[in-house]
Parts: structure tokens; sequence; C-alpha cells
């Protein structure tokens, strides 16, 4: 005699319920990195592609700077801003990546004067190389909407990353890695 236990029984009406729920969680899903793509297209819809725009300044410290049209080693050219809360949270891995790259510059975009970026810099206790964009025309010039946004450029002078958005400093030293071969 063959007897199942409860615990064996298959409910055909249980069954139904889970797979249903399964579907529905799956479909929430899809809906949900639709709408994640959807946003980030719209963000990226005028950012810089192909060949890295000119970018060139001076910075807090009073050096000029120049991105090179075809760079020894990949560069990281970051837009941020002082009022950018999402910036402020990762303002240390970007300090942490220049203080160990020298391949880095950030653009300040449309943050007030040069003396309020450095007062800003100070209170914040963090050092990287800072073009101040006070009109915006860099970011401009770059398809930069919002901040922050990170462009990694190779040595063939294309950019070959972009990140809009909060993007950890181990991400932006990877795509750097990867962006010099």
């Amino acid at each position: 005699m063959n007897q199942e236990s409860p615990l064996q029984e298959k409910n055909p009406v249980i069954s139904a319920t889970k797979t249903r729920k399964w579907l529905r969680r799956g479909l929430e899903l899809l809906v949900i990195i639709v709408i994640i793509f959807g946003v980030r297209a719209w963000q990226q819809r005028d950012i810089a592609k192909g060949a890295a725009p000119a970018l060139s300044g001076m910075l807090l410290d009073g050096a000029s700077y120049a991105l090179a049209a075809k760079p020894v080693q990949p560069v990281l050219v970051h837009f941020w801003a002082t009022w950018c809360p999402i910036c402020r949270a990762e303002q240390g891995s970007i300090a942490s990546l220049a203080h160990d790259n020298p391949n880095v510059i950030t653009v300040a975009m449309q943050s007030g004067k040069s003396d309020a970026v450095q007062q800003y810099m100070r209170e914040q206790s963090v050092s990287f190389p800072v073009i101040n964009d006070e009109d915006g025309r860099l970011s401009e010039n770059w398809g930069v909407r919002g901040v922050p946004a990170s462009f990694i450029i190779d040595t063939e002078g294309k950019v070959r990353f972009v990140e809009i958005g909060y993007t950890t400093g181990w991400g932006l030293r990877f795509r750097l890695w990867l962006a010099g071969f």
C-alpha cells in the first residue's frame, strides 16, 4: 500500500498560486529593469561619445590643465557639484583615486566662484585636481546635464566608459584598468 503523507500531496491550487506569484515577481523585476535602463538612456542622451571633447582650464591651485588628445594612460574626467548630495557621498572615492592616480581630473559644475569651491573642499577635507566650471560651458560641451558624471578616456582619446550617478571607487579603478587595453 502506497500512502502519501499530507506533505507529499500536490495541491494544484497552491501550485498555481505560487506560479502566479513568481510570474508577478518576474514581471515586476522586468518593469524595474526597463525603467532603470530608460532613465539611464534619457540621462545619457546628449553625453559625449567617441573622441573626447576638449577640456582645458585653470585648476583651483593655479596650474593650467589640458586633456591630451591621446593620453599616455587612461584618464578619469569626473563632473561634480558642491550642491550635489550624491557627489558628496562619492567624493572620498574620487579623492582616494586621485591620490593614487595622477590621471584624474574633476570639474566642479556650476558650484560658484573658485573661492567657494576651495572653501567647500577644505570643509569636506578632500583634495583632488579641480577645474571650476562656473558658467557650465565645459559641462555643456561634454553633454553633462546631471552630476555626478564620470568619463573614462582611453589612450586613443576616446570616451570608453560613462557613468551617471553614484559609482564606486573600485568600479572606476576597474574601468580605468580596462581602458588601458
